[in-house]
């Protein structure tokens, strides 16, 4: 019991910053500062029995000491067992439980009544760094004492006491007082009533009620008060009611505000809950959640994630109307809290708004056209006229930098350079350079962007685009615009509409965003295989640029200037130890590829340059074991690749007077020769006498068709059979060249007596006969109109028995008359056949003017015939020309 407790004359003190201790109270307070914490290790923590030490409350501000109940004691002048009494500083008070940022100057007012407390639980945490230590004690209050004097003992305060509290006997004597008995009941009637009330929120309720029956009442007071949120002047009221009667009548009259001020929020809360939705109580949980929170210190950083974020969008340079809705959907983000479902679709909506470059530009520098033909010239071989349209365009640019530029579009086979010029441009306009890839894209989405309705909603690839490079106007490539499709999503295709007109993009709308904006200052390029499957509206907005294929000449040029050079770097090996001739570089192109591009070509030179890279590897390691060896004669190193065969490669010793030890750099020189290319890449894939040994046959004709890939050499064949005279098509064959071999078929049948394939009597010379024409590479599907000649051609040729010449090749349309219609991709028709080793090519007479863009050197090694009827390419087709021409009334 309290009452039985004993004090020394002196207590060490641990001051209670703006808050009272109560007889029968338990506090928990963590000790952080010297001072505390020398007390608590010197009085409590080395001591088995605990001890006991002294809860004083003080005051930090003037404003409080003024208005102060008791009297302030200050730190007396000296003492009678030698400790030195010293000032206080403010460092002793970081100790309580609702510690502050107060300034370390403010004066410091003792209370001179504190209550003696006894530790029930010590704890100590973990010492940092820095040397800290922190410890968590709880303390229970015992009784009050009155403070005689405050001084120093070492790093913390003792005080000389005397007790407060009245004794067991005068206790037991003032609760037989009536009035005692009156106010005790009174305390205990309102008490109940509380605890009634509050049974219905805490079940600790049930408890307290224990407490009432068992406490003695005087202890009850303190304990009822001390559990109430109270001002520190009334907690020092409480304190200072040493007598029984005054400390009743106090704690029922704290009680009974405490129930009262209960019972009206209840009211409140009953009248403003019939009007608060579901979201509307949750919004004022949370907010309660974090006041409670920035009471404990425990502060969340949404809030400042949220003010970053509205910092940035008022950095972002947002139009006004646009920023009006941002700032709409901002306070509709600050009204909602983090677990709400559209919390995060809305935050991460503003943070594009915030991110999208709406008045970023990159500053353009005065164009010069002559630097930028050198690093057209430097970046790619040949292509002149795409040069010259390109120059036009920067020209054009220079003189009006504002104007609104036609979209220029790259069509032409793989590996022809239509990216890198694309690069090549935004190089030139000093503009950043962001390529947006469209092969295969199916959904509008993709384009447009999504609703933001939708879950997993994200904006189009033009404006993801746009974020990722970080300005309003860069060089926009649309990578393999004509391989976009279309299903139940939308057409891709429409959706570019609007972007490419420069009509209409200043005010694009993605659905992602919902607000429009403006594409105008970016620069369109557009790239494709083929321009046939870009829907018409489509292409009529864009300047279609033709790039051919390469001929071999100029492949030879594009690999000694720049692909072995990067291939050879990119392996790590020097041009002093791998060299590949012309001669070399001449073979691979002949034999190992026959494709518009350079891809093939610069796929093959990696192989030999990674035949190198083992070489030299192992060359390094035998140079390095032996460096005094003399140097060996043959060569160094045996590699197996295909097949078990070993790579030779021609070691030529260098210049004696090289020091031995730079051997491995210096003294020898790999040269790819006819050899190492059988041994590394394989036999030859392509023979130029594959023709005339195909062709070696009646019924087998040359034609050239063209592909994505750019022009290809593609073979007839033609064969008869017994049968019911019907007519078999093999080889993944379109309705368009179906239709081709059936106007050919027929055409043969109603000419077959005045090309003397038949009797003039004889009705139907293919009866009990069957017809089956193949286009070899039956797993490559084709299409197209351009192969009629070629089949009415092999079908002469079969039935006439005699042979098509193997060095012509043939592409034309015809019609039932046998007239013979102008076809498309005539460039790079020959240049396919040039590349093949064709000499003759049959051409229609209408597109003689195509002929204009094919390089004059191909035409210098073929010689183009026109053909303007059917039995022009007849008398073309077969060697000595058609013998019955002067019979035929073509």
């Amino acid at each position: 019991m309290a009452e039985t407790v004993e004090l020394p004359s002196r207590l060490a003190i641990l001051p209670f910053r703006n808050k009272v201790l109560l007889p029968g109270a338990v506090i928990r307070i963590r000790c952080t500062s010297t001072r505390s914490v020398k007390l608590v290790e010197q009085e409590l923590w080395q001591r088995e029995d605990k001890g006991l030490i002294g809860v004083l409350p003080v005051r930090v501000t003037e404003a409080a000491a003024a208005a102060a109940v008791g009297t302030l004691v200050s730190p007396g002048s000296g003492s009678d067992n030698g400790e030195r009494i010293v000032k206080t500083s403010a460092d002793v008070f970081g100790d309580s439980q609702n510690q502050g940022s107060k300034s370390q100057e403010e004066p410091i007012r003792w209370y001179n009544r504190g209550v003696a407390a006894r530790a029930l639980n010590l704890s100590r945490g973990v010492e940092k760094p820095s040397g800290k230590v922190t410890y968590v004690v709880v303390l229970e209050g015992l009784c009050r004492f009155s403070v005689q004097e405050i001084s120093e003992r070492g790093t913390y305060f003792v005080a000389r006491i005397s007790r407060l509290d009245m004794t067991k006997p005068e206790l037991e004597l003032a609760e037989q007082d009536p009035d005692v008995i009156l106010l005790s009941r009174q305390f205990k009637a309102t008490a109940m009533e509380l605890i009634s009330v509050l049974e219905q929120k805490q079940k600790i309720a049930g408890r307290t009620k224990v407490l009432l029956d068992t406490v003695p009442v005087h202890r009850l007071a303190d304990i009822f008060v001390a559990s109430f949120e109270i001002g520190f002047e009334e907690q020092l009221s409480m304190l200072d009611s040493v007598d029984l009667k005054v400390r009743l009548s106090k704690a029922t009259e704290l009680v009974d505000r405490h129930l009262q001020s209960i019972r009206v929020a209840e009211k409140i809360t009953q009248k403003v809950e019939g009007q608060l939705s579901k979201s509307q109580k949750e919004f004022l949980l949370r907010q309660q959640m974090r006041a409670i929170k920035e009471e404990l210190g425990d502060n969340d950083d949404d809030e400042d994630d949220i003010a970053a974020l509205e910092r940035k969008m008022q950095s972002a340079g947002m139009p006004p109307n646009i920023w009006k809705h941002a700032q709409r959907e901002l306070r509709r983000l600050k009204k909602m809290q983090p677990q709400q479902p559209g919390y995060s679709g809305s935050r991460v909506y503003l943070e594009l708004l915030a991110d999208l470059p709406w008045e970023k530009v990159t500053e353009e520098h005065e164009i010069d056209l002559k630097a930028a033909k050198e690093q057209l010239d430097c970046d790619h071989y040949g292509l002149a006229k795409v040069k010259q349209r390109i120059i036009e365009y920067l020209a054009v640019r220079k003189l009006k930098p504002d104007a609104r530029g036609p979209v220029l579009c790259f069509v032409g086979p793989p590996g022809v350079g239509k990216t890198s010029l694309a690069s090549s441009i935004a190089s030139a306009l000093n503009r950043k350079f962001v390529r947006i890839s469209l092969g295969g894209v199916k959904d509008e989405a993709d384009i447009r962007g999504h609703r933001r309705t939708y879950i997993g909603s994200m904006p189009g690839r033009l404006i993801e685009g746009l974020k990722r490079v970080g300005v309003s106007n860069p060089v926009m490539l649309l990578d393999e615009i004509d391989k976009t499709g279309s299903d139940i999503r939308g057409d891709p295709a429409s959706a570019l509409l609007e972007v490419l007109d420069p009509e209409q993009n200043g005010t694009f709308n993605d659905h992602y965003l919902n607000v429009p904006f403006d594409l105008s200052k970016v620069i369109f390029i557009a790239t494709a295989n083929r321009s046939q499957p870009i829907p018409p509206p489509l292409l009529d907005r864009m300047e279609v640029i033709e790039l051919p294929g390469y001929m071999p000449e100029e492949k030879l040029r594009i690999a000694t200037k720049h692909l072995i050079p990067r291939v050879i770097d990119q392996h790590g090996l020097s041009p002093s130890f791998l060299q590949i001739p012309e001669d070399t570089v001449k073979l691979i192109i002949q034999r190992y590829t026959r494709e518009a591009g350079v891809r093939s070509l610069e796929r093959c030179l990696a192989s030999l340059a990674r035949a190198a890279a083992v070489k030299m590897a192992e060359q390094e390691c035998i140079i390095q074991v032996g460096k005094n060896a003399h140097q060996p004669t043959t060569s160094l190193l045996d590699t197996r690749l295909v097949d078990s065969a070993e790579v030779e490669m021609e070691v030529i010793p260098m210049d004696s007077r090289h020091d031995e030890t730079d051997a491995f750099t210096s003294t020898s020189t790999l040269i790819v020769d006819e050899s190492i290319l059988e041994k590394v890449l394989g036999p030859p894939r392509f023979d130029n006498g594959e023709a005339a040994e195909r062709v070696s046959s009646p019924g087998v004709s040359v034609g050239l068709v063209w592909t994505s890939f750019g022009g290809e050499v593609q073979f007839i064949e033609a064969t008869t059979m017994v049968g019911k005279g019907d007519l078999h098509l093999t080889g993944q064959l379109g309705d368009v060249i179906k239709e081709s071999a059936q106007i050919a078929l027929t055409w043969v049948r109603a000419r077959a007596a005045d090309l003397k394939l038949s009797p003039a009597a004889e009705i139907n010379f293919l009866e009990n006969r069957d017809i089956h024409i193949h286009f070899p590479a039956g797993a490559v599907p084709k299409d197209g109109p351009s192969a009629g000649i070629t089949l009415v051609t092999s079908l002469v040729s079969l039935f006439s028995r005699r042979k098509v010449r193997a060095d012509t090749a043939m592409t034309g349309e015809m019609t039932l008359r046998g007239l013979v219609l102008p076809v498309g991709g005539i460039k790079d028709k020959v240049l396919a056949a040039h590349r093949y080793g064709i000499k003759r090519v049959i051409l229609p007479d209408r597109n003689m003017k195509d002929l204009v863009e094919v390089p004059s050197a191909v035409l210098a090694d073929l010689e183009i015939l026109f053909a303007k009827r059917m039995d022009d390419v007849l008398e073309f087709a077969f060697e000595g020309g058609c013998p019955w021409r002067q019979y035929a009334k073509l």
